[in-house]
């Protein structure tokens, strides 16, 4: 198969409501073709045990996966959870790089020997990482919304973390990151239009400011977004 004139990822959307925002535009300006799945359609957002049809990866058909947050649980499974996995295992060992973020990530730690666990408690809004590799993960804010985190796989390098969950990690040329570099005020809009308010009410956060302040530092996390996004490419997927 002759090589292709510009690079391929597959993204994935868990839900109508995900979107890969900045990390999509990043990825779009340094000339990947973006291929985007979404796995549980508008109409089965309540009842998610869907049967999506996941492609290939391998093969030369991708050269980047990269799996987007969900506001379901690796851990407590839905029918399609183990055919993504096997999905991202076969990724990785196959040569293709993941870039996993937040569900994404933690799917990415399950499918390489590690787990996923409920964290001490619920985080929603900003915060600020002890990073280890500033040039991979930088301190952020980062913007957190999840309320499991990752127990890495032997072989993995923690890069950042803070009080409540690892942060980041590198396995390989993969990946994983449980905030949101991705987020934009319109994908946070539509996380709390569809059950996210309802888990603002309860941690006591006020769900509008958060919108605006997700808008008001539209630039910085795109530039946040990007940094990532470029030390990623050049530094762990070398792609």
């Amino acid at each position: 198969m002759p090589p292709r004139a510009r690079p391929r990822a597959l993204l994935i959307h868990h839900s109508h409501v995900s979107s890969a925002g900045h990390v999509a535009e990043r990825l779009a300006l340094r000339g990947w073709e973006l291929d985007e799945m979404t796995v549980v359609p508008p109409h089965r957002y309540e009842t998610p045990d869907v049967d999506p049809d996941f492609p290939a990866v391998t093969d030369a058909a991708y050269d980047l996966v990269v799996p987007l947050g969900a506001p379901w649980s690796v851990d407590r499974i839905n029918t399609w959870i183990p055919a993504e996995l096997d999905l991202l295992r076969e990724a990785h060992t196959g040569g293709v790089p993941v870039l996993g973020i937040c569900f994404g990530g933690q799917a990415l730690a399950t499918a390489l020997g590690g787990s996923v666990e409920r964290a001490p408690r619920f985080e929603l809004g900003w915060s600020e990482l002890d990073t280890s590799a500033a040039e991979l993960v930088g301190r952020g804010p980062w913007f957190q919304f999840h309320g499991d985190r990752w127990k890495l796989p032997d072989g993995a390098r923690e890069l950042a973390r803070n009080d409540v969950a690892s942060q980041a990690f590198v396995c390989g040329r993969s990946m994983g990151v449980q905030f949101h570099p991705e987020l934009t005020a319109d994908t946070l809009q539509g996380w709390l239009d569809n059950g996210g308010l309802a888990i603002a009410e309860e941690v006591g956060v006020d769900a509008a400011r958060l919108v605006r302040e997700v808008r008001a530092d539209e630039e910085g996390g795109r530039a946040r977004a990007f940094a990532l996004v470029d030390a990623f490419l050049d530094h762990v997927a070398h792609a």
